[in-house]
């Protein structure tokens, strides 16, 4: 278990489980919490034995979005704000990368929400690729009501991952959006008991780790980055991409395996 205060850092098998940790500010962001993120998302991209992604919050929350009194704070006192703050000044794009605006991280992510997932907590759901929620949890994109912008992304990317009109009323009206009705309009893919949603999402992950890893990475790349083309020219870029991947030993193992009526054995080759 590693991480900073405000965010833990656990291995679960091949899943890298983040928890985003101030249960006693819904877990709101932090510059902490922003610099543990950052590095979470670093640590997988660059660890090949991670396959997936889990990203929950402590204490029956997901995230109630950016901290402003805490970020005012960080910085007077203590050896930990100093550190955050110089790498923030080193990296002024860290916190857009921690929220997943200015990196895609390279395995699938997995969002577990229970409770609330609202203002910046909806802007980083909108970078995790499978999302998973306790029937108690609550979404919304506040910024309106106070006279904000959502600059997390949520102008360009909501309308990309759900029916427009539904996302320009979730964007212009600032009001909350019940587990059941982030579901119907397709923001998250499935409502689970309360309580459950970690559980679920590690299942998921599970399913997802068995899968071999060269073929789940470029399946994901190819998802996004055909998302934005016509059909003629995504469909060439994802032959190019997967015959690569048939190209490759796993390939030959997924088949064989197959043949063999056993469990295969990807070696990422």
């Amino acid at each position: 278990m590693s991480g900073t205060a405000h965010l833990v850092v656990e291995r679960v098998g091949a899943t890298l489980l983040l928890t985003l940790n101030r249960p006693q500010a819904r877990n709101a962001l932090s510059l902490p919490m922003l610099v543990g993120l950052h590095d979470g998302w670093a640590e997988a991209d660059d660890d090949d034995t991670i396959r997936s992604v889990v990203l929950t919050g402590a204490g029956g929350a997901f995230c109630s979005g950016m901290d402003l009194k805490a970020l005012a704070r960080q910085g007077r006192g203590t050896t930990d704000d100093d550190a955050c703050r110089e790498r923030l000044r080193a990296d002024p794009d860290l916190h857009w990368k921690a929220m997943l605006r200015h990196h895609r991280p390279r395995k699938p992510v997995i969002a577990a929400v229970e409770g609330p997932c609202v203002a910046g907590g909806t802007e980083i759901l909108q970078g995790t690729d499978i999302r998973v929620a306790g029937e108690s949890a609550t979404f919304g994109l506040f910024e309106v009501r106070r006279g904000l912008f959502p600059v997390g992304g949520s102008t360009v990317r909501l309308t990309r991952q759900i029916p427009r009109t539904h996302a320009l009323e979730m964007l212009l009206t600032g009001r909350p959006y019940t587990a059941r009705e982030a579901e119907r309009v397709g923001l998250v893919g499935r409502v689970v008991p309360d309580g459950t949603a970690l559980e679920s999402a590690l299942a998921t992950a599970e399913l997802v780790n068995a899968n071999g890893p060269l073929a789940v990475e470029a399946v994901k790349a190819c998802a996004y980055e055909t998302a934005g083309l016509d059909e003629p020219d995504a469909l060439a870029v994802e032959l190019e991409r997967g015959m690569r991947i048939f190209d490759t030993a796993d390939a030959k193992e997924g088949a064989r395996a197959f043949a063999e009526k056993r469990p295969p054995v990807f070696r990422r080759a």
